[in-house]
């Protein structure tokens, strides 16, 4: 069975996906954006790294630390976290530690297993992109029909829908 064509959610509207994915530490010359694996990132050279700087992403794994990327992130327009199933919420995690603990303002996305109950979570927890291969998580989407409950007691990366409040605060009258 052929798997769907990722499609790019950003929030709002799909969106076209200008980053390619590479296995290898290569470097093209072309220009072209490409997100690699953390451990190909991690093989390139200094000068490597810099040569394609504003133009390469790094993929992380679930069980890859997010340490070895810190050093690098202010280099880096795109952080990809992987899900390879939707019962593993690991990068879910670092999404979190990125915009809140390590400043990150890069494009963060998440890649792999994406369903429709996820969606208004990953961006509440700092997800800027969603990589989504499901076709019913598309479908709906499409519709106007992103799923997830409105309030929230918890805090989280992006603001509470009223600016500077939070949905489980007594507002006086």
């Amino acid at each position: 069975m052929n798997e769907p064509h990722p499609k790019l959610w950003d929030g709002r509207a799909f969106r076209k996906n200008i980053w390619e994915r590479r296995g290898e530490a290569a470097v093209p010359g072309d220009g072209q954006h490409f997100i690699v694996p953390l451990a190909a990132y991690l093989e390139l050279e200094e000068e490597a790294r810099e040569e394609a700087a504003g133009r390469i992403g790094v993929e992380l794994q679930p069980g890859e630390p997010l340490d070895l990327l810190l050093p690098h992130l202010e280099h880096l327009p795109l952080v990809a976290l992987a899900f390879p199933a939707f019962n593993d919420g690991r990068s879910y995690s670092k999404a979190e530690l990125l915009r809140s603990r390590h400043a990150y303002r890069g494009e963060i996305r998440a890649t792999g297993d994406v369903l429709i109950d996820q969606v208004a979570h990953m961006f509440r927890v700092g997800f800027s992109t969603l990589e989504i291969v499901n076709a019913f998580t598309i479908s709906q989407l499409e519709a106007g029909k992103e799923a997830g409950i409105p309030l929230y007691y918890q805090p989280a990366a992006k603001a509470a829908a009223a600016p500077g409040s939070y949905a489980w605060r007594r507002i006086s009258a």
